[in-house]
This record gives structure tokens, C-alpha cells and sequence, in this order.
């Protein structure tokens, strides 16, 4: 069995392709970079193929973030020991692998993640992961680096490891025998959130996750679907309430009625900022639940059964971040973290 799979996963992204690849090929030798193509109908494939020393799957069509991995780390299942995910418009440092693998020697880690910076803005964390991700009681999600919109200037301030509740699907070191074992990602979150979700159900079954700030990488962000689309709120929202009803342990309709309220009252805020398109979005993203209720309350009563307590915030990232004006998570209550 082969070490590492260095896996980007492409949907018509030739021109991150082009200024990536190379850049990962160089970083990542001797371990082999892998391209999985979601059926793109621009010049990937056939940039992908006039490139030394990458392979390449081909799925048969698009099927997002969560079902495109899956389909393609099928194909090499048993090859590798472990899968290095990493999203297209990344660029990596040099020796970037290297505190990861020595993290993994670690059995209870499940998964690792680099510091995530922007390539934009080198100097600030990026949205998606910055230094390790977290989620609060009512599973709002949040960063060690970006609590909401706000991203904070990288000063140093994150550079300890630290245990995390889950780990950027931009950027992930993690065992192929454990994401094989839970099925993957699951493909109806489609993309965004399914990260968080593969890590809470890693979480229950024992794992632990890490944030390793001496690799660092560098994140466009938005590659694929811009940060303020439409269509990124409606995934976002409906799959926050997928994750919930899938994996919170406790009394789920009293937590869904209260996140589905807090939800109504975000949506009156997209609304009276005039952000009509938003504010219908959170409305399908609930219609979404209802639809798919049945089948996500069975996969809830197979994951919870005999399950591990997960790293989670107990505290409410809300009331902080918008009454408490406490917008870096410097300044949270650490002992609300329940490790």
C-alpha cells in the first residue's frame, strides 16, 4: 500500500489547474497527485493529460464535492493509506505534508488539516478552515481565525496544534480506512458542510481531528460557487439542518425548532436588506429538510448508535459574536470547549 494520495477534485477549473498543479506536483513528490475530473466541459481533461505525472479519474458526471470524492476514492480504495483532499485553487508550501503525516502517526487522529491562509490576502486566514474548525451547541460553525464573515490578520496568534471538531474539506490529510468505513462523504449535502459532517461521524466513532499550523496553505475561496451566491446560502443552510438531524445526540426537535427559528430570523434579516434571492433560499433550504426527513432520520439512528461524545463549543457563538462583540476566538471562553 502506497503512503499518500494527493486527490484535487475539478469541476471546469482549468484555469486553477494551470496555476496549481504544478505548484502541488513539485510539493507533494514522491507521493502521487491524483485529478478527479466531476465531468467538466471546459479544457480540464485535456489539460490534466499534458501534465507529467498526474493521473486522472474521470466520473460521469457532476456530482458535487461529496459525490465526486466518493466515486473517485473508490477506484483507488485499498491503494493508499491515506488521501491528502485538496480543492483546485490551492497553493501549497514546500514540505507542506511532511508535520502532517508525522500528526498521523497519532492512531486516534482521524484527520489533519494545514493552516488555511488566503491567497489573496496572504497575511489573513481564509474562510474555509483558517486554523481548525469547530461548531458550537447549536452547530453553528466557526474557526480558530473566522468566526462568521469576520476573518481575521494572521499575527501568529493560532500557530499551537490544537484538537478540532472538524477539519477543511479545502485542505484534509486523512486515513482512507476511516473514510471508507463511514461510506464517505455523504452525497446528499452535495457541497458545503459535508467536511463536518464526515468529521462528527468520524468523531462518533472514536476519532479525534487536528489542526498542524506548521504546513501551511494558500486558498482562493470561492472557486467554484462565489462566497455570496444565492445558491451557497440555500446549500448552507440546508445542509447545517442535514448535519443536525443526522448527528445532534440529544432531543432533536426541540434543537431543529430552535435553529429553524433562528434561521427565520436571519432570513427577516436577508429580507430587510433587501437581499430578496437569500431570504427564499433559507425558505427551500427548510422545505429541503422536510422533503428529505425520512431517509436522514434513519442514517441519524444507525450513526448515534453507541457513539463518542464529540469536541464540541458549548457555548453560543451568536450571542458572542453579536451581543458580546467578541469576533476572534482569542477571546472566547475556552473552557466552554468540552475536551
Amino acid at each position: 500500500m502506497k503512503k499518500i494520495a494527493v486527490v484535487i477534485l475539478n469541476y471546469n477549473g482549468v484555469e486553477h489547474l494551470k496555476k496549481h498543479l504544478n505548484n502541488v506536483l513539485r510539493h507533494s513528490a514522491p507521493y502521487d497527485v491524483i485529478v478527479a475530473d466531476n465531468c467538466s466541459t471546459d479544457q480540464s481533461v485535456e489539460y490534466i493529460n499534458s501534465v507529467d505525472g498526474v493521473k486522472i479519474i474521470q466520473n460521469y458526471e457532476n456530482i458535487g464535492f461529496a459525490g465526486g470524492y466518493n466515486e473517485a476514492l473508490k477506484q483507488i480504495e485499498g491503494q493508499y493509506e491515506f488521501y491528502f483532499l485538496l480543492n483546485s485553487d490551492v497553493e501549497v508550501s514546500p514540505n507542506f505534508l511532511i508535520p502532517l503525516v508525522k500528526t498521523m502517526e497519532d492512531r486516534k487522529i482521524g484527520a489533519c488539516q494545514p493552516k488555511v491562509n488566503a491567497l489573496l490576502k496572504p497575511n489573513f486566514f481564509e474562510h474555509a478552515g483558517a486554523s481548525g474548525g469547530f461548531i458550537d451547541r447549536n452547530y453553528y460553525p466557526f474557526c480558530r481565525g473566522r468566526i462568521f464573515d469576520h476573518v481575521e490578520e494572521d499575527k501568529g496568534q493560532y500557530e499551537s496544534e490544537s484538537y478540532v471538531t472538524w477539519t477543511s474539506g479545502a485542505a484534509m490529510l486523512i486515513r482512507s480506512e476511516a473514510f471508507h468505513s463511514v461510506g464517505g462523504f455523504d452525497r446528499s449535502f452535495f457541497a458545503h458542510m459535508e467536511e463536518i459532517d464526515l468529521c462528527i461521524r468520524l468523531g462518533h466513532k472514536g476519532f479525534k481531528f487536528k489542526v498542524v499550523p506548521t504546513s501551511k496553505v494558500f486558498h482562493l475561496g470561492g472557486g467554484t460557487l462565489p462566497y455570496l451566491s444565492a445558491q451557497k446560502v440555500y446549500l448552507n443552510f440546508r445542509n447545517n439542518l442535514f448535519l443536525i438531524t443526522k448527528n445532534h445526540k440529544g432531543w432533536l426537535f426541540p434543537m431543529l425548532f430552535k435553529r429553524m427559528t433562528l434561521d427565520g430570523i436571519a432570513a427577516y434579516k436577508f429580507l430587510f436588506e433587501g437581499k430578496v434571492s437569500f431570504f427564499w433560499k433559507v425558505f427551500l433550504a427548510h422545505m429541503a429538510l422536510y422533503q428529505n426527513f425520512g431517509s436522514l432520520y434513519k442514517k441519524r439512528k444507525a450513526q448515534l448508535k453507541n457513539s463518542d461524545t464529540i469536541l464540541r463549543y458549548e457555548g453560543n457563538i451568536l450571542i458572542n459574536y453579536y451581543l458580546e462583540k467578541r469576533k476572534t476566538f482569542s477571546v472566547l471562553d475556552k473552557r466552554k470547549l468540552n475536551q
